[in-house]
């Protein structure tokens, strides 16, 4: 009996260490050194994707597309335009305009400034990583 009460004292001891130790470190996190190069990890995963780029690339040089538009230029299904074009508006990148010529539905984008200021951050930031890695 007295063999296993040291035992579980000891236990607990190494318990309650461990502990103390996890709230310290969780207290006082290590001050880490601020980064001098960019990471490709802080891009913006909005705009990263291939097809949500394109979008966002030919709305900056054009006051607006249609969706047959840029389902031409970006060579792409309905389907696929869509889904990444609903992710840039989720995201307020992209503004849509939906309405009718004749019977017939058309659906307008353009970029919004908030999208134009976050393409341009992205270009920043790709530059900036090509340049680290010259």
């Amino acid at each position: 009996m007295a063999g296993r009460s040291a035992a579980r004292v000891e236990r607990e001891t190494k318990n309650e260490k461990r502990a103390a130790s996890r709230e310290s470190r969780a207290a006082s996190p290590e001050p880490r050194a601020p980064r001098s190069e960019p990471s490709a990890t802080s891009l913006d995963r909005i705009i990263h994707e291939r097809m949500r780029l394109a979008i966002v690339s030919a709305l900056a040089v054009n006051d607006s597309l249609t969706f047959n538009d840029l389902k031409a230029l970006l060579e792409t299904t309905d389907g696929n335009l869509s889904v990444h074009a609903r992710k840039l508006e989720d995201a307020k990148y992209i503004a849509v305009d939906k309405s009718f010529e004749g019977r017939m539905p058309k659906t307008q984008y353009r970029l919004t400034a908030a999208g134009r200021r976050a393409f341009e951050k992205y270009i920043a930031h790709m530059e900036s990583l090509i340049k680290a890695v010259r």
